[in-house]
């Protein structure tokens, strides 16, 4: 029996849009999204969507845009047919769409009725497409603009619907899809309207706070309390918008909102600068919460890449990172010590009694953070002190000298609590002292106070009043209290001052009198060994001594006391993290050799930091807090955990019934 070569022929026209509706139109948030980016490119101002059965039943966008006269209706609807390639280049795309396949498409698995009228027409006209196949244009009464209504989606393709969400699924969708674009717009007014669930409305913002304004009502309202605005220009691209604190994130990625020449796109490129940029101050969990806008020539960047239109491609991939890196990272460095709004909040929930509000402060209950505290307090009109063991007169902090670090990459380091002799406890380190030395001693004569208490509350963190279970600092400002956890901000200061040395060519570091032998498999020494170039860039000299063991000849300065062995497992640990990292790139000091590197200094600095349990006395809490407020990234640690939490004088007093 013989079989016939099969036969090659030309597909029906209405088959070809329905395959081509399949690239398009994945969803109804899909069919959503084309709709709302051609009202766009229509000039509207306004634009209404409204939805039934998760836009199964029913879509449509009402749009105050140009409109269209009849001859441009008819053709509206024919594959490859546009306005927005007036002179054919695609390397010049101005549009959010350009490929002349959304409305036939939709057209080719729906019901599709669209009615417009151009401003000085006396009359609109209207069209019908329904599963590919067009009626005529006739005339009709409409207000200027587009009304487009898209019902029985995917009704000439059953089996499309068959992989559709429920209601409620595709609602949110279309919502999310909704919020991009107005993100990417702020200067339209949307709203959309579902058969289940509250409206969203999202008024026409302008003026220089608008894009936040917009952010803000996209974002949640604790957004505009929690961020820093972004600006940064280079060779013919620009980055503007605003990125959250890296105290205030989320648990999935869905806050991050990219826009390139006002198209919202969800870039692979983009992102991954977003997390490289936020790399050593965030979680490896969590995801920061940013709104960023990428303005450049047309030329520079392609967008015609994908089918949806979601993904781009520029023609200096690196610079672009590069530029949203250093955006990311100068607004970050200008946020200094500060903290997300919702730790306060979450502590105060946290601080307010179970029962009934209080009336008054008479007899109130005191709140469960203070119960059974035994804190080291010190009068708030402490007098002069002496400056901690190691600190010269000119190291001692003045509060007429205090300024806020504006370039913090550039200034020397400036020792936290004495010399490079380190954190430690070497018998000569400032923290070195018997618990029964918790106050200082009294004022020697050439020793100017560490700060004046009077003047100290008015600095960001305020003026230091008491130590609660030797693990948090209770700091005075001018309107409320901080507290800071002091082993989460000192490993902050140490990593900060180590990344500045690794920058300026080099990690002061200290010999030890006798070298320290730790045994380990041995594969892991052999890895240890493998990166011993790498380490001796960070301050730590090691070399192999024998099978299965390393022998440690040099530690960081600041690294001094610390245990060797905890700090050689935990620098193994980060190696094994960043292994294969590299993936045959250049070994670069700001590609994945500098991250990882930056890995390897956040483990070490844990080693150099202050532990919980450690008492303090006042000249060092203040000190601590000074070094705070002029370190960049300081309000987080390097993992990711707020390092202070500020409550409000009126919140406190509304706890207490006094408001």
């Amino acid at each position: 029996m013989s079989t016939l070569a099969p036969v090659i022929r030309r597909l029906d026209p209405i088959l070809v849009d329905r395959i081509a509706a399949g690239e398009v139109v994945e969803r109804p948030a899909s069919a959503v999204k084309e709709l709302v980016e051609n009202a766009i490119d229509a000039g509207a101002r306004t634009i209404d969507v409204v939805v039934e059965n998760g836009g199964r039943r029913l879509i449509r966008v009402i749009d105050d845009g140009r409109g269209m006269g009849p001859d441009d209706l008819a053709l509206c609807v024919e594959r490859h047919a546009t306005s927005k390639l007036p002179g054919g280049d695609l390397s010049a795309i101005d549009t959010l769409g350009f490929r002349g396949e959304a409305l036939p498409s939709i057209g080719a698995v729906s019901r599709l009725a669209i009615t417009t009228r151009p401003e000085g027409a006396d009359a609109g006209a209207s069209l019908t497409v329904e599963a590919g196949l067009k009626g005529p244009v006739r005339p009709a009464p409409a207000q200027r603009g587009t009304r487009i209504e898209v019902t029985e989606l995917f009704a000439a393709t059953p089996a499309r619907l068959k992989f559709l969400k429920s209601d409620r699924a595709e609602n949110a969708a279309i919502a999310e899809t909704l919020r991009r674009l107005a993100v990417a717009q702020p200067g339209i007014r949307f709203t959309l309207r579902a058969d289940a669930g509250q409206p969203l409305l999202l008024p026409s913002e302008t003026g220089p706070e608008g894009e936040l304004r917009r952010l803000t009502a996209v974002l949640g309202a604790d957004f505009a309390a929690n961020a820093l605005p972004v600006s940064l220009a280079r060779e013919g691209f620009a980055v503007t918008g605003h990125v959250g604190l890296p105290t205030y994130h989320r648990g999935a990625a869905g806050y991050i909102h990219l826009v390139v020449n006002g198209r919202p796109v969800r870039d692979r490129l983009l992102l991954g600068a977003v997390r490289g940029a936020y790399a050593d101050t965030l979680a490896s969990d969590r995801h920061p919460v940013l709104g960023l806008a990428i303005a450049c020539d047309p030329d520079l960047v392609d967008v015609n890449v994908h089918p949806a239109k979601t993904e781009v491609r520029f023609r200096e991939p690196g610079l672009v990172r590069a530029l949203v890196v250093s955006a990311i990272h100068d607004a970050l460095r200008r946020g200094g010590a500060r903290s997300a709004t919702t730790g306060a909040s979450r502590t105060l929930d946290a601080l307010r009694p179970a029962g009934p509000a209080l009336a008054t402060h008479t007899g109130a209950a005191v709140p469960s953070l203070f119960r059974s505290a035994r804190p080291s307090f010190f009068p708030a009109n402490t007098p002069s002190v002496a400056a901690p063991s190691g600190y010269s007169r000119a190291q001692a902090w003045r509060p007429d000298s205090w300024q806020p670090a504006t370039e913090p990459d550039d200034r020397e380091p400036v020792p936290v609590f004495g010399d490079a002799q380190g954190f430690g406890e070497a018998p000569q380190a400032p923290f070195a002292h018997s618990p029964e030395a918790d106050l200082a001693a009294p004022p020697q004569a050439d020793v100017r106070p560490v700060v004046e208490a009077a003047e100290a509350v008015d600095h960001p963190l305020g003026a230091a009043r008491a130590q609660i279970h030797e693990t948090y600092i209770l700091a005075q400002t001018r309107d409320g209290l901080v507290i800071v956890d002091q082993h989460a901000a000192h490993e902050r200061l140490v990593y900060e001052r180590m990344k500045a040395e690794r920058a300026r060519g080099g990690i002061a570091r200290q010999g030890l009198l006798i070298p320290d032998v730790v045994e380990m498999s041995p594969d892991a020494a052999e890895r240890l060994v493998a990166a011993a170039s790498d380490l001796d860039r960070l301050g730590l000299s090691i070399e192999a001594f024998g099978t299965g063991a390393v022998l440690v000849r040099e530690v960081p300065a600041a690294l001094i006391g610390a245990s060797v062995r905890d700090l050689v497992t935990d620098i193994l640990d980060a190696l094994e993290a960043s292994g294969d990292e590299e993936g045959g790139a250049p070994a670069t000091e700001g590609g994945p050799l500098g991250r990882r590197l930056d890995a390897i200094l956040s483990r070490m600095s844990c080693h150099g930091s202050v532990r919980a349990g450690r008492r303090l006395r006042p000249e060092e809490m203040n000190a601590l807090l000074r070094e705070m407020e002029a370190t960049p990234n300081s309000g987080q640690c390097n993992h990711g955990r707020p390092t202070s939490i500020e409550l409000k004088l009126s919140d406190i007093e509304r706890l207490f019934g006094r408001r």
